[in-house]
């Protein structure tokens, strides 16, 4: 049952590892104010009313364009090992005592032994209740 907690533990930790170290990209395509498109990893691709350029340059035209590309870029972090410098007294010390009393947390276990298991049961020849009643006549 140990090795079993510790191998799901370690795939645990290694799926926390990859997703805090990856990065994401989602693109979205918005007509107006309305969600039209989102894609993840790649460009999305639109509503196909986009706004022509126009073929000269004398003609041009005044109107806005009604769709809007949106990039959202979720940014892993790059660093994985953190320096332990400053460490105050008050954290040592804590520190410390958390593994001290986790290490003798389970030491002793087998040994003890509940001690009821040593002795046999009293064998009463008379019924020990009735020999403390009393009877008032």
């Amino acid at each position: 049952m140990k090795k079993v907690s510790h191998k799901i533990m370690s795939i645990a930790m290694a799926v926390v590892v990859l997703f805090s170290t990856m990065s994401l990209t989602f693109s979205m395509h918005y007509c107006g104010d309305t969600l039209v498109e989102t894609a993840m990893f790649q460009k999305a691709e639109g509503c196909g009313m986009e706004m022509q350029k126009p073929l000269s340059e004398d003609c041009n035209i005044s109107k806005k364009n009604c769709c809007n590309d949106e990039q959202v870029v979720v940014e892993g972090q790059n660093e994985l090992q953190h320096h332990i410098d400053s460490i105050s007294f008050e954290q040592q010390v804590f520190i410390a005592s958390f593994i001290y009393s986790y290490i003798n947390l389970f030491e002793g276990l087998e040994n003890n032994v509940p001690s009821s298991g040593e002795y046999e049961p009293l064998l009463a020849n008379e019924q020990i209740f009735k020999l403390d009643e009393t009877y008032l006549i």
